[in-house]
């Protein structure tokens, strides 16, 4: 079985390695390569096969265990997710539909739910609650100097924030959204140039350091006002992707 994994495949580069690498994955688990309770292959496995380093299969692993399709075992690996055991989800894409049209009905739906789960973690989080926002903020900053997309830890950061409203169906809903609450690891931004990418991560970064500062200081109008900001302007991001996609059919 292993032999006829896609996973065990070297990429084919250009493009985003992380990307590659989950969707590489998520084939072979949804096609039944590998089913409900396999073991993945090891990160050595992966990295040798695929020709990427640790970290871009660390970053898959983690989209892969954000979307709900497989689990990790401290020492001892990961595991295709049973299906029957996971939330519901999203669905793929109906016909003629493009991933953008997808994200931006997903950060319409996040806008509605997040800006009041800002607002409420800002009037109930305690110390313990408010140091685990600024420790995956911390998260995201180490990961963005590295240079590495910080997909993983942008949704642990959300995350957290939601658990801080102390209403459990807050996680709930992110954990429902999986790896769709983070676009940029399925849409190539138009400034997707090493230099255009790294000023995109330092204004959402910029932005998270405001939503987490709001929380911290316990002041709800001003958590609730930084998190609509956030993703209006995300959600202003990619309609205008999805513009320029049309304009680009019409040509």
């Amino acid at each position: 079985m292993p032999d006829k994994l896609s996973a065990l495949r070297p990429l084919d580069p250009p493009g985003n390695l992380a990307e590659q690498v989950v969707a590489r994955l998520a084939a072979d688990i949804r096609e039944g390569r590998l089913g409900a309770g396999a073991r993945l292959p090891t990160e050595q496995a992966l990295t040798a096969a695929m020709g990427v380093s640790r970290a871009v299969v660390r970053e898959a692993v983690a989209a892969l265990k954000a979307d709900g399709l497989v689990t990790t075992r401290r020492g001892s690996g990961a595991y295709v997710a049973d299906p029957a055991a996971g939330p519901f989800r999203i669905g793929g894409r109906t016909a003629g539909r493009t991933v953008l049209a997808d994200v931006l009905e997903v950060m319409e739906l996040r806008r509605a739910v997040e800006v009041e789960a800002a607002a409420l973690a800002a009037e109930r989080a305690g110390k313990r609650q408010v140091e685990a926002i600024r420790a995956a903020w911390r998260a995201v900053d180490r990961a963005l100097q590295a240079g590495e997309g910080a997909v993983a830890e942008d949704f642990a950061l959300h995350r957290a924030i939601a658990e801080a409203t102390g209403n459990r169906q807050f996680a709930g809903f992110l954990a429902f959204l999986g790896s769709h609450v983070i676009p940029r690891q399925s849409v190539r931004l138009a400034t997707d140039t090493p230099a255009g990418r790294r000023a995109y991560l330092a204004r959402i970064q910029a932005e998270h350091r405001r939503i987490v500062d709001g929380i911290a200081a316990h002041d709800p109008a001003e958590a609730r006002r930084a998190m609509r900001d956030h993703l209006t302007r995300s959600l202003q991001r990619y309609r205008k992707l999805a513009e320029g996609e049309v304009h680009g059919r019409d040509r």
